[in-house]
């Protein structure tokens, strides 16, 4: 992070009024509640906890977004039962809540898109009872909503990289829901797929949907959902197989008009989240073809499948029907992979103006100096 903003031009810095960051939902660190410093190993987005989930079971609803395993709170309470009980002066928090931290120095401060996989209620603004009565609950940090100004940068970092005494540092959000600001999409029924690493999409709705049996949550937009979840498919399965240059010229070869075949579920290991929630789901990549513009335009297409498979479940569940679909990441460049989609999907598909979360942050960003003037 502090070799990024040495990056930024320094005749840029000292007009630089405010900060926030993305990070990926549910990446959770354990910190010294009074130094910050990291007590454990990082938590990983995708890593599942499955000896913590019968307990998240028997203290959450039904079907609540932290009852699955990669959930924020089924790696709090796998690290409770290990190592923490005995540590009274811990913290939880996300990654995007750690960096800031760096960044403005006041511990313990996080967002409600974050905090949603340990539990926190963005309708209530507050976390449930159901979670304040557990023995962990003081690891908890406190919830403000994104882009909600928090402290001026410290000082020594303003003075270290020419930045503006005081530029605020502001809450920041989640990686998909950054990118789903990134693209402006503001009408109910608009979605924005973000082909990353990882496929994610973010449905605006008027119906919150929360359902862990398919790895479904809702994350709060002002007064209305964003609906979604996040499967494990996407770039870096891709990546496994093949190099960036490849893609690009393999897939000047692939006819999107045509359907193909091959039926996989890609995957870069065993494990799905959305639309299907199954820690022990295998790849499946083969027979593969002799052809690798064949069987590039198979995996491509599987994906679009898993990416319209999602938007079906979410209106099966009660969400607003799906009518538009923008989509961001470093997937949204190949247009031969675009226009699969828009066949499988049957949805107007189109790349957004801004594809990097990055944008949607500097726009949380930017509220957050509205607010505080």
């Amino acid at each position: 992070m502090f070799l990024l903003l040495q990056d930024v031009p320094l005749e840029l810095r000292r007009h630089i009024v405010s900060i926030s960051l993305d990070g990926t939902s549910a990446t959770t660190i354990i910190v010294d509640r009074e130094t910050g410093e990291p007590i454990w190993r990082p938590f990983l987005y995708n890593e599942s906890c499955p000896d913590a989930l019968p307990m998240v079971k028997s203290i959450a609803p039904p079907n609540h977004t932290v009852c699955s395993g990669s959930s924020t709170l089924c790696k709090l309470v796998e690290w409770w039962n290990n190592a923490g009980s005995n540590q009274k002066s811990a913290l939880l928090l996300h990654q995007a809540d750690w960096l800031l931290w760096l960044l403005h120095g006041k511990l313990g401060v996080s967002d409600y898109n974050n905090a949603l996989k340990v539990g926190y209620d963005p309708e209530a603004e507050s976390y449930p009872p159901w979670l304040v009565s557990q023995p962990y609950s003081h690891l908890l940090p406190s919830v403000l909503a994104p882009g909600t100004p928090i402290a001026s940068l410290k000082e020594e970092i303003a003075n270290k990289f020419g930045f503006q005494k005081d530029c605020v540092v502001c809450t920041g959000t989640t990686d998909s829901i950054a990118a789903f600001l990134a693209a402006c999409a503001n009408r109910p029924g608009q979605a924005v797929t973000s082909l990353g690493s990882t496929l994610a999409i973010k449905l605006l709705s008027n119906t919150r949907i929360e359902d862990s049996r398919f790895g479904v949550y809702s994350h709060r937009l002002d007064d209305k959902w964003l609906v979604g979840g996040a499967s494990n498919t996407g770039g870096a399965v891709l990546r496994q197989l093949f190099t960036d240059d490849q893609l690009e010229k393999l897939s000047e070869h692939i006819d999107p008009s045509k359907a193909s075949l091959l039926d996989y579920y890609p995957l870069p290991k065993a494990g799905e989240r959305f639309p299907v929630a199954d820690p022990n789901l295998a790849p499946r990549l083969l027979p593969r073809p002799e052809d690798d513009v064949e069987y590039l335009h198979g995996i491509l297409e599987s994906i679009a499948r898993i990416e319209a498979k999602a938007y079906s479940l979410l209106k099966e569940l009660g969400a607003t029907e799906a009518k538009e679909v923008l989509t961001a990441g470093g997937g949204s460049k190949n247009e031969k992979w675009t226009k699969i989609r828009e066949r499988v999907l049957g949805l107007p598909v189109s790349r957004a103006n801004q594809t990097e979360a990055a944008y949607g942050a500097a726009l949380l960003a930017a509220k957050g100096y509205q607010q505080k003037n």
